[in-house]
C-alpha cells in the first residue's frame, strides 16, 4: 500500500500547480486565493479613487472645459491602464499586490507579457458585468490557480511571490503544530523517489496551508497508514524530517 494515497480528490485538496520553463526547470507556484486578491484590489481601488479625486481637485482650480476634459482623462487612464502599467513595470504587481506579497505571472511563471496584461485587464469589463465582481469571485473560487475569465484568456496567473513563500517557510514547524516536537520517523517501507518528493513538497508549504488545511489534505493522503499514534500532518512531517537532506 502506498504511503500517500495520490487519487484525483487528494490532488485536488492541494492548490500549488507545478510549472516548467522552457529550459527545461520544474518547480512549483502557489496562486493566491480569493480573499488575498479581494484585499489587493481593495488597495488598488483605495489608490486610484485617491488619484480620481485629485483630479476632481484639480478640475475645480480649472473650471471650464479644460478642467471637465482633465478629470475624464484622469478617470480613463486610471480605470484602463492603471493595472497594466503597474503589471508592466512593477514586475507584475500593482502597490495592492506588491503590500499582499502577490503578481502576476505567465502560466509558467515567466514574467508577464505586455499582451497578456493587456488582454487581462481588458477583460476586467466581463469579469465586473455583474455587481461586486460577481463572476470574477465565482471564477476564482471555482477554478484551478484562482483564475477569473481575464486570467483564462490571456493565460495568466496571480501568485505569492517567493519572497512571501519563504518568509512563510521560515516558520518553525513545531509552532504551527502545537506543543508537539517534529522528530524524524522512518516509515513503514522505503518511499519511492515521488514518494519522497511529495512529502518534503507537503513540508515545504505546511506553513503556507495552515494547521487545519494541512490536516485535511495530510489526512486524505494517508488513508489505511498507521500514523503511530500521531495526527496525519504531523506524521508526513515527521517523515519529511527523516528524508530532509537527502
Amino acid at each position: 500500500m502506498p504511503l500517500y494515497n495520490t487519487s484525483s480528490s487528494a490532488a485536488a485538496s492541494d492548490t500549488s500547480l507545478n510549472a516548467t520553463l522552457p529550459e527545461g526547470i520544474e518547480y512549483v507556484l502557489y496562486p493566491a486565493g480569493i480573499c488575498a486578491r479581494a484585499c489587493a484590489f481593495a488597495l488598488d481601488t483605495v489608490i486610484q479613487w485617491s488619484v480620481i479625486f485629485a483630479g476632481i481637485i484639480v478640475t475645480e482650480i480649472f473650471n471650464g472645459k479644460l478642467g471637465t476634459w482633465f478629470l475624464l482623462l484622469t478617470i480613463f487612464v486610471v480605470d484602463w491602464f492603471y493595472h497594466f502599467c503597474w503589471e508592466i513595470f512593477g514586475s507584475g504587481a500593482s502597490p495592492g499586490k506588491r503590500l499582499l506579497g502577490l503578481r502576476v505571472v505567465q502560466n509558467n511563471g515567466e514574467p508577464v507579457s505586455a499582451s497578456a496584461s493587456f488582454l487581462r485587464n481588458l477583460l476586467r469589463f466581463a469579469d465586473t458585468y455583474l455587481f461586486l465582481y460577481l463572476i470574477a469571485s465565482m471564477c476564482i473560487a471555482l477554478s484551478p490557480g484562482f483564475r477569473r475569465i481575464g486570467d483564462w484568456v490571456a493565460g495568466t496567473l496571480v501568485v505569492w511571490t517567493s519572497a512571501s513563500v519563504n518568509r512563510a517557510r521560515a516558520v518553525n514547524l513545531s509552532a504551527l503544530s502545537g506543543d508537539q516536537t517534529i522528530l524524524p520517523v522512518v516509515p513503514d517501507r522505503p518511499l519511492t523517489y515521488e514518494e519522497k518528493k511529495a512529502v518534503l513538497q507537503f513540508a515545504a508549504r505546511f506553513p503556507l496551508l495552515g494547521k487545519d488545511r494541512a490536516r485535511e489534505i495530510a489526512g486524505l493522503w494517508t488513508k489505511g497508514i498507521d500514523c503511530k499514534g500521531m495526527s496525519a500532518d504531523i506524521y508526513i512531517l515527521s517523515v519529511a524530517r527523516n528524508y530532509h537532506g537527502e
